[in-house]
Parts: structure tokens; C-alpha cells; sequence
């Protein structure tokens, strides 16, 4: 219900509801003997909300490893000059960077092509052989998880845009030293689309390299996920 691509606003809640059902029954006889439930307490219930937490954060940790490559988008974008260049994202239903819309397709086929939902849900049931109907780490532990995987999404974002973001930094800086050498040069003219021209060059080499930059933050990722379900 929460995981990226399957779950997203393009597919309708029926289908997800409906595949939610179909993955748990299909997964139900892989998951191995389960604690006999003997009386209803305050207890159960806290056991199955954490569980249900516990989920919700492997979905929502998904959703940030897909946005790493939206923020890389943006600070591209803002840097060669096409922040102006949004477009509606139908999956978050908010206005992104055309170029940030291009990575998320990218990422989203490369996640599916790397077989990551069913890793998802390998560590979904390796989470449940390792702790059967408990969560031994506690609501701290998972909050101080995600938190943590944020500073990830945000230092992995300026790892994979840094090279290209400092190459056009130094194309603006040597468009300002040309304006103070010579002030008749209309610099709004001459550097905008010598920036943009840059800039696209920049994303195309960057492309080149897209997938092992893809699988190494996925790798990353998947260890994250299976320290996760440990807890």
C-alpha cells in the first residue's frame, strides 16, 4: 500500500487492496510456524501495532531511496537553469522538475528491473522468521532508523549530482569572470543557454553511468532493509 510504483496514485486503491490480500496469502505458508495466540490483551494488540509500523517504515524508507534520485534531479535542475521546467508528478501528485520526473522514471524502472520488489519482499519475510510477532528494537530504535536513513537520502543525493552540479558551478563562475572582463557582454543571453546546452551534456554523461550509481545506493538500500527487519 505504501511502497513506491505499486502502490502510487496511478494504481486504484481496489487493485492495491486486492494485491495486498493476494501477497499476503501467497507468503503466508513461507513465513513458518507462528506463536499460538491464546488470550486477547493489551499486549497482542501492541505487538500487531508495532508490526503494522513496522511495515509502514519499510515502505516509507522505499518511498525516501526513490526520492534520493528526485533531490539529485533538483539540484541539477536548479543548477543548468531549468527549475522554471516543472511538471505535475502523478505518483506524490506535486509539481517536481522535468528533470527530477526523468530520474524517477528511470529509478522506477531500474528498481523493477533489479527484481526490488521481490528483495522487498524477501526482507519482509526474513523479517518475520528473525522475529516471529514481535519487534525487538521498539518504536526508539525504528524512529532513530528513519531518521538516520533522511541524512542518507540527502548525502546520497549530493554524492550522485556533485560532480555535475560542481562542473556547472564552474561554467557560471567563468561566465562571471567574462562579464567583470568584459561588462558589454549580455551575460543573461550568452550564458543562459550556454548553461543549459552544459547542463544536458552533463546529465547525458551522467546517464552513462546510471547503472552503477543505481546499484550501488541499492545496495546501500538493501542493506538498510535487512538491518531493518532484524530489529
Amino acid at each position: 500500500m505504501v511502497v513506491p510504483v505499486i502502490g502510487s496514485k496511478l494504481v486504484p486503491a481496489r487493485i492495491r487492496i486486492v494485491l495486498s490480500f493476494m501477497i499476503a496469502v501467497s507468503v503466508s505458508p513461507l513465513l513458518g510456524s507462528m506463536p499460538l495466540i491464546t488470550q486477547m490483551d493489551i499486549g497482542l494488540f501492541m505487538n500487531v501495532l508495532i508490526q503494522l509500523l513496522s511495515g509502514l517504515g519499510l515502505g516509507f524508507a522505499t518511498v525516501i531511496f526513490f526520492q534520493l534520485f528526485i533531490l539529485a534531479g533538483q539540484f541539477l535542475a536548479m543548477q543548468m537553469g531549468l527549475g522554471f521546467a516543472s511538471m505535475v508528478d502523478p505518483t506524490n501528485g506535486i509539481s517536481v522538475t522535468i528533470l527530477s520526473q526523468f530520474f524517477l522514471l528511470m529509478v522506477s524502472l531500474s528498481f523493477l528491473a533489479n527484481s526490488g520488489h521481490l528483495l522487498l519482499l524477501d526482507v519482509l519475510l526474513k523479517g518475520f522468521q528473525v522475529n516471529a510477532f514481535s519487534v525487538a528494537g521498539g518504536l526508539e530504535e525504528m524512529s532513530w532508523q528513519l531518521v538516520l536513513l533522511g541524512q542518507w537520502m540527502f548525502s546520497g543525493a549530493l554524492k550522485l549530482a556533485f560532480a555535475a552540479v560542481v562542473s556547472l558551478l564552474i561554467v557560471n563562475l567563468a561566465f562571471g569572470v567574462m562579464t567583470r572582463a568584459a561588462p558589454q557582454l549580455n551575460i543573461f543571453s550568452l550564458g543562459f543557454p550556454f548553461s543549459l546546452i552544459f547542463g544536458l551534456v552533463v546529465v547525458w554523461y551522467l546517464i552513462q553511468n546510471w547503472r552503477l550509481d543505481f546499484q550501488s545506493i541499492f545496495n546501500e538500500f538493501l542493506t538498510w532493509a535487512q538491518q531493518w527487519s532484524a530489529l
